[in-house]
């Protein structure tokens, strides 16, 4: 019995950790925990600095989308605008060049009222004026040929002709008239060329 309580005592006895181990371990933690909120805290300051500046630059977006967004409304409306100003001055255009001929119609329909060939001649010789001028007014003018030499630019040659009379490549003949607009062939002239 002596031996049980002797075992008892020196139980008793055995060193248990010292207070000082205790609170130091306690104030690490402690400490660590000070040391981790503050982490937490500038984390949570990152955070929110985020977060503004993500809005900001979210807000920025926006703006950008919005002028974007306008840009091709206007864009758009452009576009529609410059084609309907494009159709109506081609509408123009061709209503003015049809006015311009309707003169030459007028002759032609007084020359058919004739029956007699002086004044239907006469009518026509009217009318060919009338289609000079007008065309005149148009800009347009005929491309010279007769006796000139063949310029595939201008002329289309159709029939050929061996005849020393006539010089190399000369137009001897012009079977249907060409027109230009400035430097814009409307039509070729078709040509007899010799040589």
């Amino acid at each position: 019995m002596t031996d049980d309580i002797m075992k008892e005592e020196a139980t008793v006895e055995e060193p248990l950790p010292e207070t000082e181990d205790i609170l130091t371990e306690a104030e690490e933690i402690n400490r660590g925990g000070k040391d981790q909120k503050k982490k937490v805290r500038k984390l949570e300051a990152q955070v929110a600095e985020s977060e503004k500046k993500l809005a900001e630059k979210e807000g920025e977006l926006t703006e950008l989308n919005d002028k974007y967004l306008r840009l091709a409304a206007e864009y758009d409306n452009f576009r529609r605008r410059t084609a309907q100003e494009r159709d109506r001055i081609y509408d123009d255009a061709y209503a003015a060049a049809l006015a311009a001929i309707f003169p030459v119609i007028d002759n032609l329909e007084r020359a058919a009222q004739y029956a007699d060939g002086e004044n239907v001649t006469k009518g026509v010789a009217m009318t060919l004026k009338s289609a000079a001028e007008t065309l005149e007014k148009l800009g347009i003018t005929e491309i010279e040929a007769m006796g000139k030499t063949f310029d595939p630019q201008y002329h289309n040659a159709v029939l050929h002709v061996e005849d020393a009379a006539y010089g190399e490549s000369e137009i001897v003949e012009v079977l249907q008239k060409g027109y230009m607009k400035g430097d814009r062939i409307l039509r070729y002239a078709m040509v007899k060329v010799a040589n």
